[in-house]
């Protein structure tokens, strides 16, 4: 996987125009829309909305066909340097085989997200080698006062051509393994990585660094979706492991025998017999790190820490 041709967007400039969708869940309510447009615009950045980010059809931000033609309009604008998800939840899956591919080809952009975004990034990732970023979304992070951290970092993420360098780690984090490893960092919303497995749209993770998060699910549950990605192959040459915030992950019905969710995570990391870290703040927290996916990084167990090694933005 070294050496693979990316596509890496130019850094976003002030003034430039950002893009804001809803390719997944409904925006509720509507008005967190409006103070992210104006947290973005208090920033330097004018805000072109997608059509349909009001929409609503049952649990997605309205039809198939209408958040595929908001992505795809905003891919084929050439005015619009990034493109920012408003919330996740799910429904990304459901566009893949319809998105502009050669337009990202052609003109590559900034994209924002996490959660059921990772569906989109990975499918770029396959099909164009883009770099995306594994970030704030506009209407939850930014519909509120930002945390200190998360804003700085992001905005440090997309708007500069150097590496980010050492990924900041919380004070709780653990390491296992000996040695210093490096791979292309890729991964995302755990949930999302198993249902990609068996489809053109999930990388083979060779020689990568796997970052995993998740919300809202039994422990058990993460155990089947850790057992389908290792049985399903992807996962045979890693280089190394992290895991970032597991939110709301333990069994909450005490008639249910259950392991804990860090149980499963240690078995399953102790199994895979690779570097790991544990504890980065990537996820459904507000806290959280901007991760460019598709660059490569170093993971270091001695000292703890996640290394950026290469740019991912261009001039």
């Amino acid at each position: 996987m070294f050496g693979v041709n990316l596509l890496k967007p130019k850094k976003l400039r002030p003034g430039q125009l950002i893009g804001l969708i809803a390719p997944a869940g409904p925006i509720l309510p509507p008005d967190r829309i409006q103070r992210a447009v104006t947290y973005l615009e208090q920033q330097g950045y004018p805000v072109v909305l997608g059509r349909h980010v009001e929409d609503q059809h049952g649990y997605f931000a309205g039809q198939d066909e209408a958040r595929l033609n908001d992505l795809n309009a905003m891919l084929r604008n050439p005015q619009i340097r990034m493109i920012m998800a408003l919330r996740g939840g799910y429904g990304c899956m459901r566009l893949l085989g319809g998105v502009d591919y050669r337009s990202v080809r052609r003109d590559p952009k900034i994209l924002v997200g996490f959660s059921d975004l990772t569906a989109l990034q990975m499918a770029l990732y396959c099909r164009t080698k883009l770099v995306t970023f594994a970030g704030p979304m506009a209407a939850v992070e930014f519909s509120v006062p930002p945390d200190p951290l998360t804003e700085e970092h992001f905005w440090k993420a997309v708007t500069t051509t150097r590496r980010l360098g050492n990924i900041p780690t919380p004070e709780i984090v653990h390491c296992c393994g000996s040695k210093a490893v490096e791979g292309v960092l890729l991964g995302g919303n755990l949930t999302t990585l198993a249902s990609l497995a068996g489809t053109p749209f999930l990388p083979k993770f060779k020689e990568a660094i796997l970052v995993l998060e998740e919300i809202d699910e039994r422990p058990y549950r993460i155990d089947r979706m850790l057992s389908q990605l290792r049985l399903a192959g992807v996962l045979k040459d890693l280089r190394g492991l992290v895991l970032g915030q597991f939110t709301q992950c333990e069994n909450t019905d005490a008639t249910r025998p259950s392991l804990s969710c860090e149980e499963v995570l240690q078995k399953f990391s102790t199994a895979l017999a690779v570097p790991t870290l544990t504890g980065l703040l990537h996820g459904h927290v507000a806290r959280k790190v901007t991760l460019p996916w598709g660059v490569k990084a170093r993971l270091r167990t001695a000292s703890c820490q996640l290394e950026v090694l290469e740019s991912a933005l261009i001039d």
